[in-house]
């Protein structure tokens, strides 16, 4: 049994957020913070007070998180960012809707007093003496404090308060992990009993003192269980102050998830239920478990359904199955070519994901080297005659003011450049495009024809292929390249208008022509002549596509690509084994790194003969690197033993911190089966004979910082998990049951509600006679009973836990 939790976050959009600049707008992003620790950032859209980001992120996290944070900046190119605002979600507002949060919600003011975070370390003792009752407060260390000063480190201290007495530690200087080892007395006095309240402070010899945090413990805690332990900080308790919406809101789309695996065994009968689904035959595809399924699940939840369905029949080797599944119960019930897969439905949804997560080292092959191109370049390029900005021209050209109609030939000859090398290189990629992915898209031609085999219908196997590959793989990765991993940056306005013209030109090519002329976009021909050269390649392209010999393997899979392949590559700076003299900056060299899931390979350039290596399995821990340790900002370190079983650790520098999320996350992920992982380590450097995170002097001495091998970010080439997957979509069942006994179980003529209604309808548009009715209820019966099954397990689970937690450490 193992537990899993991890949060989809989609930052959606901004709206009415407040000027920053001179010029009346502002630059903003958005950082996601979890416990304190930056997980993600979005991109910066360029001067808007209405931004929109659209960027999702799953975060795989420990079980035991507090909270998550989004914080609004404005980004300005000389100084410090400035803060708009933020929002903060306990880990108990977000659990409490399955479905989870999607609305706008207010950003506040960002109050430091309740910017805190970090642990202290506690042993309270009540005590009987001479005079009385005493309370012994031992206060040995704390760890992750906020940083309060301009060097990123802090000058902490604590005070303890017991009713009206209150006693100091001393100030350790210069640091987030201070170890005070003190320990406080105080007397009890008269009254009523009272609570014991630890603060830490940071102290400031010109000022205030800035407040770290502090923790509370009630009279009859200390009677009862004297704390003793780790204990997260706290702000002061105050209300949560609403800005009334003056300082913008954001529409997040928030969902956790959390669960209690399974062993295997248990999800046997679900899995086989589904596996029979595909390949059952084709008769009974409408009364099958999967098609009762689609049935229960509509917008969001059937895009996660379809997720959860690629991914666990690519675990057991029958993705091709289950997509052709799919196809043909939407082919069957399509009488008009024109409208297939237009819908969202399961079919399309699986599809969609099928391709990103099969298809995303193809789609980076093909499509990065013109879109890099594209943002390098920056050029202005307008067809449209509403849009053209003759200022805009004369700004960049040292020629005079052209004409609209030299514009619109400039831009014609710019897009054409651009769309010329795209074409060749989809054309071109017939060979490199995944077996698996050629395999599916065999079958949908092979359905589609055998459906629409009719003249006036030729299009038609076309266009199934190209409307998933085109229309919603190529097109949307070049409109919104950072969503597909494709550039680290949204496009600026200039650049994201030709993207936008490239993506609604292979959108066209995608289309066959067949809208071409039509529609208020006429101002499009201009590049008609080149669509129409490109169309006929684009056919035989497919036809090559599709002219592929055998089938997909079957057995249950692991891993989306295999160990030897390289998963992260890139420039990095790192730091030299043991620089003598150098100053940190100077000690940092430009290498260039590969990881697969074997090693992580590094040598001076790509072409680069001479290569060093890590491998993999030796990996112990990779963490971040306080700011502070060598005056640079994202720094990470890879602790992994060398061959004599010693910890060696390397240095590593991005360029930013989504690179330094991407790196850490892959890194963590690669080395996730390695045994003998670090709790601890220390989140400094060890320079001039101690270490600039904790001050300890030796060498050796115990890290300061619990470690964080479970945040990691999902992506395309995260492991398959088929248990996990199924439990998901045991989840999904969990929220359609009584929709299922509904819909289902009951006499139809006694529930009128227009769910029903639509059930019924959409069991008379594929032929419910009574034989299928009654194959529709046996599919729901066995569903039930699988639920029922699973529900126990879960159940004895839980009391097997909670016996276990009673017993105590002595109990096992």
């Amino acid at each position: 049994m193992a537990k899993s939790s991890s949060l989809n976050v989609r930052v959606v959009e901004g709206r009415a957020l407040p000027a920053k600049d001179v010029s009346g707008s502002s630059d903003p992003y958005c950082l996601v913070k979890v416990d304190d620790e930056v997980v993600a950032r979005t991109a910066t859209v360029w001067r808007s007070l209405s931004p929109f980001w659209g960027e999702e992120y799953t975060i795989h996290l420990p079980l035991d998180f507090h909270h998550l944070a989004f914080y609004v900046l404005d980004e300005d190119t000389v100084g410090h960012d400035d803060v708009i605002g933020k929002i903060s979600l306990s880990r108990d507002a977000i659990a409490a809707d399955p479905r989870g949060i999607d609305s706008w919600i207010n950003l506040s003011r960002v109050d430091p007093d309740a910017e805190v975070q970090g642990e202290v370390c506690l042993d309270v003792q009540m005590l009987e003496n001479a005079r009385g009752r005493c309370l012994r407060c031992h206060v040995l260390q704390a760890r992750d404090l906020a940083p309060r000063d301009i060097t990123g480190t802090s000058d902490p201290f604590a005070r303890v308060f017991w009713g009206s007495q209150s006693l100091e530690t001393s100030t350790i200087k210069k640091t987030r992990f201070p170890h005070w080892d003190e320990v406080l007395e105080l007397q009890e006095m008269p009254g009523a009993p009272a609570p014991l309240r630890v603060e830490l402070w940071d102290w400031d010899m010109v000022g205030k003192n800035d407040f770290l945090g502090m923790v509370e413990f009630p009279p009859l805690v200390l009677q009862q269980n004297p704390p003793r332990g780790w204990f997260r900080l706290l702000p002061f308790p105050r209300a949560e102050e609403d800005s009334g919406g003056q300082l913008g809101a954001l529409r997040l789309k928030v969902r956790l998830i959390e669960d209690r695996i399974l062993p295997s065994h248990n999800y046997r009968p679900l899995t086989e239920l589904l596996m029979e689904a595909v390949r059952g035959p084709a008769e009974e595809d409408a009364a099958s478990p999967l098609a009762v399924l689609e049935e229960l699940t509509s917008g969001d939840c059937r895009q996660d359904l379809a997720t959860n369905l690629v991914k666990l029949f690519l675990g057991q080797g029958l993705a091709g199955p289950f997509l052709d599944y799919l196809t043909r119960r939407e082919v069957t019930r399509t009488t008009d070519p024109n409208t297939l897969f237009r819908s969202n439905s399961l079919a399309s949804k699986s599809m969609e994901q099928f391709m990103k997560l099969v298809g995303m080292p193809y789609l980076h092959e093909v499509l990065k080297p013109v879109i890099n191109r594209v943002f390098e370049e920056r050029r202005y390029i307008e067809l449209d005659p509403c849009k053209i900005d003759l200022g805009r021209t004369r700004r960049i050209s040292f020629k005079g003011a052209p004409s609209e109609e030299h514009v619109r030939e400039a831009s014609l000859g710019l897009l054409t450049g651009y769309l010329g090398p795209i074409v060749d290189a989809i054309v071109g990629s017939v060979g490199r495009c995944p077996p698996a992915m050629r395999l599916a898209f065999k079958q949908l031609h092979q359905r589609v024809q055998k459906r629409f085999p009719q003249a006036e219908h030729e299009d038609a196997k076309y266009l199934a292929i190209s409307g998933f590959l085109f229309l919603r793989f190529f097109a949307p990765a070049i409109l919104t390249p950072k969503l597909f991993d494709l550039r680290d940056q949204h496009a600026d306005p200039q650049t994201g208008r030709s993207l936008l013209l490239l993506a609604k030109a292979v959108q066209s090519i995608g289309n066959l022509g067949q809208q071409l002329g039509q529609g208020k976009e006429l101002w499009m021909a201009p590049l008609h002549p080149f669509l129409l050269q490109s169309i006929s390649r684009v056919r035989d392209f497919l036809d090559q596509l599709v002219d592929v010999d055998g089938e997909e393997a079957g057995g249950p899979a692991r891993a989306l690509v295999a160990p030897s392949v390289i998963v992260r590559e890139g420039y990095l700076l790192k730091r030299k084994e043991e620089p003598a003299s150098l100053a940190p900056r100077f000690a940092f060299k430009k290498r260039y790194f590969w990881l697969s899931g074997e090693t992580l390979s590094y040598s001076r350039s790509p072409e680069w003969q001479m290569c060093f290596s890590i491998p993999v399995s030796h990996i112990r821990a990779v963490e971040r690197v306080d700011e502070g340790a060598f005056q640079l900002p994202h720094v990470m370190q890879v602790m992994a033993q060398d061959g004599a079983g010693a910890l060696r650790t390397t240095y590593l520098q991005c360029k930013n911190v989504n690179e330094l999320n991407q790196w850490l996350s892959a890194l963590r992920k690669a080395s996730a089966p390695n045994p003998d992982k670090l709790a601890a380590c220390h989140p400094g450097a060890f320079r001039s004979s101690r270490w600039t995170c904790c001050l300890q002097a030796e060498r050796s001495a115990a890290g300061c910082s619990r470690t964080h091998s479970a945040v990691t970010l999902g992506d395309w080439s995260d492991p398959l998990d088929p248990d996990a997957e199924i439990q998901m979509v045991y989840r999904q069942l969990l929220l359609g049951r009584d929709q299922l006994r509904m819909k289902f179980q009951e006499d139809f003529n006694i529930d009128t509600s227009p769910e029903v209604d639509t059930m019924r309808a959409s069991g008379a548009k594929e032929g419910a006679c009574p034989e299928a009715l009654a194959r529709q209820r046996e599919a729901a019966g066995r569903l039930l009973e699988v639920l029922a099954d699973l529900d126990r397990a879960h159940e004895e689970l839980q009391q097997r836990e909670q016996q276990k937690a009673a017993l105590g450490p002595l109990g096992h």
